[in-house]
């Protein structure tokens, strides 16, 4: 028999999430005004600005479709939620970082007490170690300011499961309806929770209450409609859709994808030494074996093979909705330690994992995945304010190129004349010779230190599965359009041009 619930008092939640709000805030103080990165830039918040600045949006429903960028399948959550947080505190960049940190926060308040649902019985204080560990995590503290749909998707998914697992199936459903009007991909987790009501031999109680969970399903086939009325797809273009659910199918795409996910849940970032801990206590602690991990690790494998199944761009940020999950586990794994190795072995997985936020892994990873962001953000801003007492015209490719269009994105003051360019391969380059721009700004999106991707296996998989080329280096471009490298900045290993 489990132990008695605790009745806690709401305000006590409001004091816990008001301190987790103001660490995070205070934790990334000092790049609270870094200018947007990536696909900020390239989706999200120019979505969430054609919201913002569309009157009486709430009851318009072509307001919701995004038209300043190309629209896709992404539901409207995170734009609304952005677009009302400027309504009340003005647009800035730093009040859109404030508003994605205190989703965040949410999402560790969550942690925080679905740990204690995980963990109940378990002497001892995890739910705290499982805070700890998710806080100093790369990729929580990145994606925590970063306006992306991530960050909220864990925090929704993180509150469902915890009220599934209290059978409070109705509040567990509606969360459900936000969590896939934030993300699509929230799909899985009302899908999991009814079929596991479905098929558990619980009574017809159970039975009815998975009923519930056809709701979210009504919610975003509602979106789908609303976006096939205003795009004509049911995806929003047809390029997302064939990259997003067609290309990840290919059968070595897909095991690449699956591996990739797996190696960073159990592995990067010194998740090995959780793991190690988890696989040692998995037949010490009958905990492990209870209805509510089984419901747990379901969901989070279903979650893991639908990110992998869909999405062409194979990023660590799809996995945050399973990190509560994860960290939950190393945590209560390690009181089947003795009190000196579990010690030893906290302090190992917050030195690696706080390590992590700093230093790179030798292998090509998103920028996003730690402070690594930051360094390419700064290359943008020294580019973007070398040429912007410089006439003519600039050639570059996204995001640099996103980044001079707008002044709201903390880059220029006015908007440059643009050539747009594919990439920095030679065929784009190519075309630059029947229409020489004045200026070009050059940048290697990918971090490669050992050339893993230019030679050996890795670089024949990635040409033959991929379409792989590499990028002309800013010197072979400057030989070919017969321009020179005017200027150069490097910032944590990263590196850009401006060529004239």
């Amino acid at each position: 028999m489990s132990p008695a619930r605790r009745i806690v008092r709401p305000h006590l939640y409001a004091v816990v999430y008001a301190l987790l709000g103001m660490f995070l805030v205070l934790a990334h103080g000092p790049i609270l005004a870094t200018p947007y990165y990536w696909d900020e830039v390239g989706q999200f918040i120019p979505a969430s600005l054609d919201l913002f600045e569309t009157n009486a949006w709430i009851f318009q429903t072509k307001a919701w479709i995004a038209h300043s960028t190309l629209p896709n399948v992404h539901p409207p959550g995170l734009m609304a939620w952005l677009a009302a947080f400027w309504h009340i505190f003005g647009y800035s960049i730093t009040a859109t970082r404030v508003a994605m940190l205190l989703i965040a926060a949410l999402g560790a308040l969550m942690t925080f007490l679905l740990a204690i649902e995980l963990g109940r019985g378990t002497p001892g204080a995890p739910a705290f170690t499982a805070v700890a560990l998710l806080s100093v995590s790369p990729l929580f503290y990145a994606q925590s300011m970063l306006a992306q749909l991530d960050m909220p998707a864990m925090a929704f998914t993180a509150l469902a499961l915890l009220l599934f697992l209290q059978n409070r199936f109705r509040e567990s459903a509606i969360v459900c309806i936000v969590l896939v009007l934030t993300k699509e991909t929230g799909l899985v987790a009302p899908a999991v929770f009814g079929c596991w009501l479905a098929v558990e031999r619980r009574g017809e109680r159970s039975a009815r209450a998975a009923l519930w969970y056809l709701m979210p399903l009504a919610a975003i086939c509602c979106w789908l409609v609303a976006l096939r009325h205003a795009t004509g797809h049911w995806l929003g273009n047809s390029e997302f859709a064939r990259y997003n659910v067609f290309y990840p199918l290919n059968p070595v795409r897909l095991a690449f994808a699956l591996l990739r996910r797996i190696y960073y849940l159990f592995i990067g970032s010194g998740h090995f030494v959780g793991t190690v801990t988890l696989v040692w206590a998995w037949r010490r602690m009958p905990l492990f074996h209870d209805r509510a991990w089984r419901v747990a690790a379901t969901f989070a494998a279903f979650h893991v093979l639908a990110v992998s199944v869909t999405g062409g761009a194979v990023l660590e940020r799809y996995l945050l909705p399973v990190l509560p999950i994860l960290y939950a586990a190393f945590a209560i794994s390690m009181r089947a330690l003795m009190p000196r190795p579990r010690a030893l072995t906290l302090a190992a997985l917050l030195a690696c994992l706080a390590l992590a936020n700093f230093i790179n892994p030798i292998y090509p990873f998103p920028f996003e995945n730690n402070l690594a962001f930051i360094h390419f953000v700064e290359l943008e801003r020294n580019a973007a304010d070398a040429i912007s007492d410089i006439p003519g015209t600039v050639a570059t490719t996204f995001p640099m190129a996103d980044s001079l269009r707008r002044p709201e994105f903390g880059f220029t003051s006015s908007p440059r004349k643009l050539i747009e360019m594919r990439d920095f391969k030679r065929g784009s380059v190519e075309k630059l010779l029947k229409n020489r721009p004045d200026m070009l700004i050059v940048f290697d999106p990918t971090w490669d230190p050992l050339h893993l991707l230019d030679s050996g296996p890795g670089s024949w998989l990635l040409r033959r599965y991929y379409g792989y080329e590499p990028a002309m280096t800013p010197g072979e471009i400057a030989h070919l359009l017969s321009m020179r490298v005017a200027a150069h900045w490097e910032s944590g290993g990263q590196k850009m041009a401006v060529l004239q």
